[in-house]
């Protein structure tokens, strides 16, 4: 994959690793999403701890077994809410049962919601992207909400990118609104990255 590090390449680099997950064999997405659903008791640190998740959706890495296996963890789990450009809102996820269809083809909870400040509660945020380096720069679809929605989260909350292994790079353009991420995760584990996150070196934790 040619390395681009200019702003101007994150056009590219989308176009690239899009068409590459669409490329995907259905055994090996099925397979990843085993492995990434398998990582979730590893990012619990207690039991009632929240953490904020997502829905994968089309050829986004992981499925719901990944929220599933964080409940059985003892978690309590935020899902995002569509809604108008900025900061986003948030549900609690209370199994597959309790999800309804949304704007956009995705799926959210049918509970009430709880404001964008409920990002406060996450001791952990898996935050979708097509990409992250080891710098802790994560690359999103472009349209910003987990940007404005991050600024809220506490100093002490795990930004976790979910990505595929191929996708953890060496380096990816970089904006000044951009916001590294402590840690990557990915089928074949759970990162540190070098400068999202300040404590302790970088390289793979299990």
């Amino acid at each position: 994959m040619r390395p681009g590090t200019d702003d101007g390449d994150k056009r590219w680099w989308r176009t690239e690793l899009i068409a590459l997950r669409a490329a995907l064999p259905p055994e090996v997405r099925a397979a990843e999403a085993a492995a990434l659903a398998g990582a979730m008791a590893d990012l619990v640190d207690r039991p009632g701890a929240w953490v904020a998740g997502y829905v994968p959706v089309r050829t986004e890495p992981g499925s719901l077994a990944m929220l599933d296996a964080l409940r059985a963890a003892g978690a309590r789990v935020l899902l995002p809410l569509t809604g108008p450009p900025g900061p986003l809102d948030w549900a609690e996820y209370r199994g597959p049962d309790h999800l309804c269809r949304a704007r956009y083809g995705l799926l959210e909870p049918d509970g009430p919601a709880l404001s964008p400040a409920a990002i406060e509660r996450a001791a952990a945020i898996l935050v979708p992207a097509l990409a992250v380096d080891r710098r802790g720069v994560r690359l999103g679809r472009g349209a910003g909400y987990y940007d404005r929605t991050l600024a809220a989260a506490t100093t002490t909350a795990r930004l976790i990118a979910v990505v595929r292994d191929d996708e953890l790079v060496d380096r990816l353009p970089e904006e000044s609104h951009d916001r590294r991420m402590g840690w990557a995760l990915t089928p074949g584990g759970l990162h540190r990255l070098a400068e999202g996150e300040p404590s302790g070196p970088p390289g793979i934790v299990r």
